[in-house]
């Protein structure tokens, strides 16, 4: 193993992965996977297949908290539509500090699970859009930059108790 994926936080995303029983392979790439389109490039697979993980900010009553969306590297995320699905006036920008300080990771390596906050496992609201089921295996960040995992849509959706929605324009 290369030192990538056997850094700290690949390590609790792979936990993650075992403990829900999500059969998957780690692997690590040569290049940054810091955009969808690096990562589809290393892997030799289509922009679509690459499950992004965008993270945004919603206002509750506890104040600021994380909005993960998981999609599809094909399209970008309409945030209007999304918090309308959601009932929320909008969705915040996230920065670099918000992201680590809740998800623990840095950008470009955020995976959809294996949050971490103050100390505790923590798993954000998780949308998952419904674009990345066109593919029979989808690869997403895996707490490093350089180290991605597969996931097919449904453990997607199971991992992250996520809700599936179209995130993108019509």
């Amino acid at each position: 193993m290369t030192q990538q994926t056997e850094h700290a936080s690949v390590k609790r995303v792979r936990t993650e992965l075992e403990s829900h029983g999500i059969a998957t392979e780690i692997r690590h790439l040569s290049d940054t996977a810091r955009t969808a389109v690096d990562a589809a490039n290393v892997l030799e697979v289509e922009v679509g297949q690459i499950a992004s993980s965008i993270v945004f900010k919603i206002a509750t009553e506890q104040g600021e908290r994380p909005l993960l969306v998981v999609t599809s590297g094909k399209h970008r995320v309409d945030a209007d539509k999304v918090a309308a699905a959601l009932g929320v006036p909008k969705l915040g920008r996230a920065d670099a500090d918000f992201v680590r300080l809740w998800s623990g990771f840095a950008i470009g390596g955020v995976s959809p699970v294996g949050w971490i906050h103050d100390g505790e496992v923590f798993q954000p609201q998780t949308i998952v859009d419904t674009a990345l089921n066109e593919y029979e295996v989808v690869w997403g960040a895996c707490g490093h930059t350089h180290v991605v995992c597969s996931l097919d849509f449904e453990s997607l959706l199971k991992i992250t108790a996520g809700t599936a929605l179209a995130v993108a324009s019509d």
